[in-house]
C-alpha cells in the first residue's frame, strides 16, 4: 500500500486517492510524500553506489546508468554478474556491458540470461568470442530466444554452411543476430541474387562484410543500383566490396570526399575509376588522402592521374612503406643509381623484391645502401602530419 502511494504520488498521479488514504495509515499527506522520496533517493543512492562498488563504473557512469535501473537489494545484480563471470566475461566486458545496456542487471539470470548463453554455447562459440559479441551487442539480452535469435542463427546457418563461420560474422558484425532474417537479411540476399550477383559471393560477403546487409530492402535496392550505374559489374566479386563502401558511407560524408578528390586534381572520371579498380580506397580519411598525395606528387613527381590509376597505393602506411621507400628511391635518383622511379617497383613490390630490386642488384653498394634504407626507415618514424602535408621532426 506504501509503495503504491508512492508512485503515486512521485508521478503526480491521483492525489486525491492519496490524500484520502492517509486516514487508512494514520498520516498526513505531506510525511507520506518526505517519505515517498526519501525512500526513492535511498534507492537510487543504493544503486549508485551498487554500480560503482560493484560493477566497477565511474561516478559519471553510475549516475547515468541509475536513470535506466533501480534496485534495492543486490541480490538480482548479483545473480546476473556471477552468471557473466562464470561465462568468461571479463571486468572490462562486463563494464561496457552495463554501460550500454544497465537494464540488464534487472533480468532474471536463470530464465533469461542463462538459456542464451547455452545457446551460444552449444553452437561451439568459444567462451572469448561468446564474450566479446554478448559485451558488444548486449541488446541480444533483451532479444527472444525463441522468436530472435534461434531463426537468426538458423538464417546465418543455412547461408554460410558452418558454426563456426556464423560467429565469424557475428563476431565481425555483433548487432548481425538483432535483425529480422526474412524481412531484412533474406530480402536482400534475394535482392543480389535477383541483379546476377553469384551465390558465392554473396556467402562471402555476409561472411567478412556483414554490415552490408543490414538496410531496408527499399535502401537495399537504391544502393544496388548505385553501384551498377558506377560501372561495376555484380557477377564480379569487386561488386560487393562497392557495395560494402557505399552502405558504410552517409551521402554528405561521400559528397565531402568527393569534393577532397576534387581538389587535387582528380576529374570524376579518374575518381569513378579509381573507385571501379578498388573501391575501398574512398573510405580513407581525406587527411590520410590529402598527405598522401602530396607526398606522391609533390615530394616524388608523379602525375596525380597515375596515382588514381593504382587507388591502392593510398591506404598504404606511410610510416612503414611510402616515405621510407619514396625518401630512399629519391637519394638512389640524386647519386645516379636509378634512372628514373618506377612507381610499381617502389610500392607493389614485398620488402623482399624491393630489397632484392633496389639494394641487392647493385652488389658493390649493396651493403652501403642497405645501411641508407635502414636510416630512410628509422627518419620516417620521425614525420608526423602538419596540416596537410608531412614534416620532419
Amino acid at each position: 500500500m506504501f509503495y503504491f502511494l508512492c508512485k503515486t504520488i512521485l508521478h503526480g498521479r491521483n492525489l486525491v486517492t492519496a490524500t484520502q488514504s492517509h486516514k487508512l495509515l494514520g498520516l498526513s499527506p505531506s510525511l507520506i510524500i518526505l517519505r515517498c522520496l526519501s525512500s526513492s533517493s535511498n534507492q537510487h543512492s543504493f544503486t549508485v553506489s551498487y554500480l560503482k562498488n560493484n560493477c566497477g563504473l565511474s561516478s559519471e557512469s553510475a549516475l547515468r546508468a541509475s536513470k535506466y535501473v533501480n534496485f534495492e537489494t543486490p541480490e538480482n545484480p548479483d545473480s546476473v554478474i556471477a552468471v557473466l563471470k562464470n561465462h568468461g566475461f571479463s571486468k572490462p566486458q562486463i563494464i561496457r556491458l552495463i554501460k550500454r545496456r544497465p537494464v540488464v542487471l534487472r533480468s532474471d539470470a536463470k530464465r533469461t540470461i542463462l538459456p542464451k548463453l547455452e545457446f551460444f554455447i552449444s553452437k561451439g562459440v568459444s567462451v572469448p568470442d561468446l564474450a566479446h559479441i554478448l559485451s558488444s551487442n548486449p541488446n541480444l539480452f533483451a532479444s527472444s530466444l525463441e522468436n530472435q535469435i534461434i531463426p537468426a542463427y538458423s538464417f546465418l546457418s543455412s547461408m554460410l554452411k558452418s558454426d563456426e563461420r556464423v560467429f565469424r560474422a557475428v563476431k565481425r558484425y555483433p548487432r548481425l543476430m538483432g535483425y529480422n532474417p526474412n524481412d531484412i537479411l533474406l530480402s536482400n540476399v534475394n535482392i543480389l541474387l535477383d541483379n546476377g550477383v553469384a551465390e558465392c559471393n554473396v556467402v562471402s560477403t555476409l561472411c567478412s562484410l556483414p554490415s552490408t546487409f543490414v538496410r531496408s530492402p527499399n535502401k537495399f535496392k537504391v544502393m544496388v543500383e548505385e553501384v551498377k550505374e558506377m560501372g561495376l559489374d555484380p557477377s564480379k566479386p569487386m561488386f560487393m566490396v562497392a557495395l560494402y563502401v557505399v552502405s558504410s558511407l552517409s551521402k554528405p560524408t561521400w559528397k565531402r570526399k568527393i569534393e577532397a578528390f576534387k581538389k587535387l586534381g582528380w576529374s570524376q572520371e579518374e575518381i569513378s575509376e579509381a573507385f571501379r579498380r578498388y573501391p575501398s580506397f574512398i573510405r580513407m580519411s581525406e587527411d590520410k588522402f590529402m598527405v598522401t598525395m602530396d607526398f606522391l606528387v609533390n615530394k616524388l613527381g608523379f602525375q596525380s592521374s597515375v596515382i588514381a590509376k593504382r587507388p591502392r597505393l593510398l591506404l598504404m602506411s606511410m610510416e612503414k612503406k611510402i616515405v621510407p621507400r619514396g625518401l630512399f628511391a629519391l637519394e638512389l635518383l640524386s647519386k645516379g643509381i636509378i634512372k628514373r622511379i618506377n612507381l610499381q617497383a617502389l610500392l607493389e613490390t614485398s620488402d623482399y623484391v624491393f630489397i632484392e630490386k633496389f639494394v641487392k642488384r647493385h652488389k658493390e653498394e649493396a651493403s652501403q645502401l642497405l645501411k641508407l634504407y635502414q636510416e630512410k626507415l628509422d627518419l620516417s618514424k620521425n614525420w608526423r602530419m602538419d596540416g596537410y602535408k608531412l614534416q620532419h621532426v
